[in-house]
């Protein structure tokens, strides 16, 4: 059945449309903005993506790209990816901000690699925790909820619309909430590595000849491995509920005015 040429630009410009807030949010959640994902299927699904919204999306057929209001409107719109993307790696960042506390209380500070994640050195407390949260995060399907998510954004927020003026703000707050979760999830760890700091601050002065470096860093490692395997079964729970709130920042972000 042959199509109009009408048919076909108007279904172009829709996937074009589309593109700016698909690619900002997927190169903004973490999975697929990792940058060991790889460009060829973060752009195929990108766009595999834009085609899909593309066919139940009203088209702005009066904004042209090329002017000023269209290039307005595509800052606006891949704003509200980075937006999206961002309230669920702050989710992911929680943990790896828990894993620096720990490994600085550990003395294990100075041991870092590179996180594949965000292409950072990070302590490798901290990239234990990130692949732990990258496991889970797989599990509960959220990288599912993400993109269920964003297709939904297009009908709650339409092309052209903007973020609302709280969105912003809303985000801000987020942030504070996610050194909270940080606290949480390393306070356990970080309470008794101090108790053992007292403690060695009792032994030292009480028997100041024992050498404090040799008895107490293995010590305190060890220490604060057993309380990590202790703490990890309250993990996936911690991690459901800053995901929960994610989720809910997302779909508040693009609700509209």
């Amino acid at each position: 059945m042959p199509l109009a040429t009408g048919e076909v630009l108007e279904a172009a410009r829709g996937v074009i449309w589309a593109l700016p807030r698909i690619g900002a949010m997927l190169l903004a959640v973490p999975i697929f903005g990792s940058q060991t994902m790889p460009t060829t299927i973060r752009s195929l699904v990108t766009l595999t993506l834009a085609v899909f919204v593309a066919s139940f999306t009203p088209t702005t057929a009066e904004l042209d790209p090329l002017s000023v209001v269209g290039l307005v409107t595509v800052v606006h719109e891949v704003l509200v990816g980075i937006a999206m993307g961002f309230a669920l790696q702050l989710v992911m960042s929680a943990f790896a901000q828990a894993g620096e506390s720990i490994a600085l209380a550990m003395g294990l500070g100075f041991a870092s690699m590179v996180d594949p994640q965000n292409g950072l050195r990070v302590p490798v407390i901290s990239q234990y925790y990130v692949i732990i949260i990258t496991l889970l995060f797989l599990t509960f399907d959220a990288h599912l909820i993400a993109l269920e998510v964003l297709v939904d954004s297009f009908r709650t927020l339409p092309v052209g619309a903007g973020l609302a003026p709280e969105a912003a703000m809303r985000i801000a707050q987020w942030g504070s909430h996610m050194f909270l979760g940080a606290v949480i999830i390393s306070l356990p760890i970080v309470a008794s590595q101090l108790m053992i700091y007292l403690a060695l601050g009792v032994i030292t002065r009480a028997a100041p000849q024992l050498n404090i470096f040799a008895v107490g860093f293995p010590m305190l490692i060890l220490a604060g491995f057993i309380m990590m395997w202790l703490t990890l079964p309250g993990i996936p729970g911690l991690f459901e509920g800053l995901l929960e709130d994610g989720v809910a920042l997302m779909r508040d972000t693009v609700r509209g005015n």
